[in-house]
Formats: structure tokens, sequence, C-alpha cells
């Protein structure tokens, strides 16, 4: 018996050993797979299209940006009423108020959206700090994010690929543009860059600032924070030698005070704004006033069909919003073609977008960093009492 036992011993302990390898293998693999898999899940997760499909929405509905927000929304919404009414697949939008500036709310809305199961693909965020903020959610989330006023350069630099989108140029394209027609046009000499000090305020003073001094214009800097109200000791650095200030502000309400006290301190230099602040309804400087906008046809029928279901009002802002739904229910559709969708199969139809034409009024395609490939140059408009006239 004690040899039959030292015999077996040897044959024991090996197939033991040759058991815990094995299980030990499979738990590592299992592991890994796991793991792997985690920040994917909702990729993978399929979505039966059905009657209906879901998309995500998000704007500054309250706060200091709901007059930006309120036209985001309306515009989207103009396009699910529209859609709807022609297709039997429906659309159906879940809505998520970011209250730009606050950051915080927007990872909030990010977090609810990414968590509904339901739900394909987003139209937003409005601000380039809040695209910036949400991007590690979008991404974990496999959520496709399309904005239709995040302008800050860097954000398409290829860090978000596969991921976000926009259908807007760039402020590489808009900080030029408003620097060419200040100089070429109204001939300033010297012009006053104030930054709000947030991404897409500072962002765009940079590129400005850069063509202004490429054309030999001589440019002062100079920031103040967003939550700020009183400007006098900014306002009285402006000299008498400055032609033009230039405000690349998000909150339009902020600009209309600036205005209002440079006014009120006596200074009529020439006042240059982005399209942060292009809101007649409440940014109405009352001295020259020149906005940088994105290149809206106010020609096209769409434009049309919104005043008339708006009250005349066109909320210009918002237009934009129109297409980047546009792009994300054409591709959810594609990706539905099955029966079913998932967000990875959303990602990558948005990615093959291409719009022959929009109400932009140029081509919608993308490139690989999530930039538009063809995108149009801003048009500049002239401010006066509440009325925007395009002159550039």
């Amino acid at each position: 018996m004690q040899k039959t036992r030292l015999r077996k011993a040897p044959f024991v302990v090996a197939l033991l050993a040759a058991l815990g390898v094995a299980i030990a293998a499979l738990a590592g693999a299992f592991t890994h797979s796991t793991a792997a898999a985690a920040p994917a899940t909702s990729d993978r997760s399929l979505v039966k299209c059905g009657k209906s499909v879901t998309l995500g929405v998000a704007f500054p509905i309250t706060g200091p940006a709901a007059s930006i927000g309120g036209n985001q929304l309306d515009w989207a919404k103009f396009f699910r009423t529209r859609w709807n009414a022609s297709h039997k697949l429906k659309i159906n939008l879940v809505q998520g108020d970011t209250q730009l500036p606050n950051t915080a709310e927007a990872l909030k809305v990010a977090q609810t959206l990414g968590s509904n199961s339901k739900l394909l693909g987003v139209v937003g965020p409005s601000g380039s700090q809040e695209v910036i903020a949400t991007t590690p959610i979008f991404k974990a989330a496999g959520l496709g994010f399309v904005s239709s006023s995040a302008t800050k350069t860097t954000l398409t630099d290829g860090s978000r690929k596969g991921f976000f989108f926009r259908v807007v140029p760039t402020d590489a394209q808009q900080g030029p543009t408003i620097a060419n027609y200040a100089t070429n046009k109204l001939k300033v000499k010297k012009v006053f860059v104030i930054d709000d000090q947030e991404a897409y305020s500072t962002g765009l003073s940079d590129d400005a600032t850069a063509a202004w001094k490429a054309k030999g214009v001589t440019v002062v800097r100079d920031s103040v924070s967003q939550s700020a109200s009183d400007f006098s000791s900014l306002i009285s650095k402006i000299g008498s030698d400055v032609d033009a200030v230039y405000i690349p502000w998000q909150l339009s309400p902020k600009a209309q005070l600036f205005a209002q006290q440079m006014r009120e301190q006596g200074k009529k230099q020439i006042l240059l704004s982005s399209d942060g602040t292009f809101d007649p309804s409440t940014y109405k400087p009352p001295q020259a006033a020149y906005v940088s906008f994105f290149p809206v046809d106010t020609k096209n029928p769409l434009v049309t069909a919104f005043k008339r279901s708006h009250g005349g009002q066109a909320e210009f802002f918002g237009s934009p919003t129109y297409v980047a739904v546009q792009v994300v229910v054409n591709a959810v559709v594609k990706a539905c073609a099955n029966g079913t969708a998932s967000r990875a199969e959303v990602r990558k139809f948005i990615a093959k977008t291409n719009i022959k034409t929009t109400l932009l009024g140029f081509r919608t395609r993308f490139q690989s960093s999530g930039a538009l490939a063809s995108p149009g140059n801003f048009g500049i408009f002239k401010a006066t009492n509440g009325t925007y006239t395009r002159v550039g």
C-alpha cells in the first residue's frame, strides 16, 4: 500500500498542478476579456429600432446662455417635427439642460444620456468647454456626439477621433474672418482684445490676434471673468488710439452690458464680437458693432419655414442644429437598416456623412478628426438696434 501511494503521488501532484494552471489561465483570460470589454459595453449592445429611435440633445435650456440653447432646442424640434411627419421611423428626443457655462451640469447630462440604453447618438453640447469636459463620458458610453456650435479649433485635433464631430467651421476660420474684415474694410490699426477666460473665448482670441499681427495691426490683450458684471475698470484701459474692441464672448447678455458701459464711459470704438453673441434679442449694442457668425443661407426654404412656424423669428444661432440632427438621424437610419442598431454603428455612419448641401450653404462631410472636410467661411454681420445685416 505504501509503494502504491508513492507511485500515485507524483501523478496526483502533476494532475492538480495542471488543473491549477488551467484554472488560473481560464480565470486570467476571463478577467482580461471582461476588463477589455467594459468600456465598450454600450457599443456592442443592440437597440431594436422598431417604430422609433431615440437621440439625446445637450443644450443650455436654462442659465446665462439660455437664449442660444433655446434657439438650438427649437431647431432640433423643428427637424423632428418635419421628419416624423414624413417617415415611418419616428425620432424621439431626450433633452439635457447643460446650463452653460456650468460644466458640472454638462457632466450630469452626459452621464444621464450615456446611461440611457435606448439612446443611439447625441446632438451637442453647445460650448467648447462642455465638449472638453464631457468627452471622457461620451467615449466610455460609446456615444457619437455632434455639436452645432462648439468652435474651439483644438477640439478636432484627433484626440476625439471617431466620437466627436461638428457641423460648423472652427475658430481657425472665424478668427481670421473678423480680423480680415476689420483690417481691410474698417481700416483698424489697433485692437483691444478681451477674452472671458473660457476655452472658446481664449482660443478665438488667440486665432484673431495671430491674424491681426500678421497684418501689422497692433493688438492689446486682456481678460475678464465670465461672471463679471462691472467692466468699468477694464473699459478705462481702452486708449483713445484704439480703433476697435474685440470681445469673443459666449454670453450675449454680458456683451450687451459691456457695450452699454462702454457708451456710458464715452468710448466710441467699434465693437467686434463672435458667434457667441449672435442673438438679436439680447445683444443690441448702442455703438457701431460687427458680429461674426456661421454662414447660414438666409434664403434657404428651411429658414423660411422655421420663421413661419415660430412667429417670424429665424433664431439663426440654432439653425446649424438642424444640420447636426440631420447628420445623426441619417446615421441612425442607416444603422437601423437590419432592424437593430448599435452606438458603434451610428458612429461609423456619422463619420461617413456626405450631405451635398444644407441650410449652411456648403457640403457636410467630415475629416477623420471630426472637423468639416470643406468648411465654409464665417459671415460678418452689422448689428444695428437689434437688426443684423450681412455685410461680409
